[in-house]
This record gives structure tokens, C-alpha cells and sequence, in this order.
């Protein structure tokens, strides 16, 4: 029979941080109806083209189609019959440039309508943020498994270990009303502020004499 292995352990250990809201990302959308699926079409479209005109004119700002979908609106009389069509698309916006970005989020809601404005971490804001608390995370799993081992009277080492981040926790923001604004456009409040990332780090250790 082959030898008892050593004992193990099992531990877990958590670290968290704040990761900067320096993106800003802003959904507009176009949508009309009508008695013909195909003018609706055209009107959408061309409401849409306008809005990607303006929009290319600021640079810092990245622009690109968002979601389009048609459906069929039926009458009320319970026959099944189709009474209109309408149809939906949005753009997607997005820009690390707050000024610019309010700036023409407030141009484009002359013709479109706010879907959601938020701010969260840019990727590489994102990626330095889960690095850093990767760090965090290990550091207090070395520190626990050496408290278990040093209260024991025992060496250790890893047998097990597994690191996951659970994404971002973005803070609480007030909802935003999307609506078209028909009086003259005015920029979008924006505020930064943090959202926090978070990594786990489990695994298990072997104890040795």
C-alpha cells in the first residue's frame, strides 16, 4: 500500500480595490413607426446616417452601430392584424474625453433619444486595477496559509491554487430619463468617480514536517 500523503488544507483569500471610471460609453437610439415597414426603414436610416455625420466630426469620440431591429405593432381588436411597423437603432459611443463626450451627447439628443450614459474603467484601467489586487489577493493567501502552517509547527507548500476576478462593481447611479430633448441641446452631466474589482484566490496546501 502506498504511504498516507501528507495533510492538506483548503483556503481561500480576497482582495479588493478601486478601479477609476475614465470611459465614458453613451447608447443613443432612433425610432419611429408608421403604416409602411419600408419608410420607417428610410426615416430611421436617415436619422441614424445624420447622427454618425455629427458624431465623426469629433475625434475624440468613438463611434460605431449599435442594435437594430424592426417588429410589427397589431391593432387592438384581437384579429391578429398588423396596424404599423417600427423600428429601433442605436449608436454606441464611447470616449475617455468627458468634456467632448457631454458635448455631443448633447448635440445628438437633438434627433435621438438617451438609452443609458454611464462611466466605468477603460480596459487598460480595468487590467491594471485586477493586477494590482491580484497582487493584494495573493499576498493574503501566502499570508494565511503560512499563519495555518506556523500555528501547526508545520513547513507548507502549494499543492492547489486558482485566482479569479469577479468583475467589475460599478457604484450606484441615478437612472436616466431617455427621452428626446426638444429644447436646445445642453451637455450631459458626467462624474468619474470608481468602480471596485475584486479577486478571489483559493487552492490548498500540503503540510510537511
Amino acid at each position: 500500500a502506498e504511504p498516507p500523503g501528507p495533510p492538506t488544507v483548503e483556503l481561500a483569500a480576497e482582495a479588493g480595490g478601486p478601479a477609476a471610471n475614465d470611459l465614458a460609453v453613451a447608447v443613443l437610439y432612433a425610432e419611429r413607426s408608421g403604416a409602411s415597414a419600408a419608410a420607417v426603414a428610410r426615416e430611421v436610416n436617415r436619422d441614424i446616417a445624420a447622427a454618425l455625420e455629427l458624431a465623426r466630426t469629433q475625434g475624440a469620440v468613438k463611434v460605431q452601430s449599435g442594435n437594430a431591429s424592426t417588429w410589427p405593432v397589431y391593432g387592438k381588436d384581437g384579429q391578429g392584424r398588423i396596424t404599423a411597423w417600427r423600428m429601433r437603432s442605436e449608436l454606441r459611443l464611447e470616449s475617455t474625453d468627458t468634456a467632448a463626450m457631454s458635448e455631443l451627447v448633447g448635440k445628438l439628443q437633438e434627433t435621438l433619444a438617451l438609452a443609458h450614459l454611464t462611466m466605468e474603467p477603460a480596459p487598460e484601467t480595468r487590467r491594471k486595477a485586477v493586477a494590482d489586487v491580484t497582487v493584494d489577493a495573493l499576498r493574503a493567501f501566502e499570508a494565511r496559509a503560512k499563519l495555518i502552517a506556523d500555528t501547526l509547527g508545520r513547513r507548507y507548500r502549494i499543492a492547489h491554487l486558482a485566482v479569479g476576478d469577479h468583475g467589475l462593481q460599478p457604484p450606484p447611479m441615478p437612472r436616466m430619463r431617455a427621452a428626446v430633448m426638444a429644447a436646445e441641446a445642453a451637455p450631459a452631466p458626467l462624474e468619474g468617480g470608481e468602480s471596485r474589482v475584486s479577486v478571489h484566490v483559493s487552492g490548498r496546501i500540503e503540510l510537511l514536517d
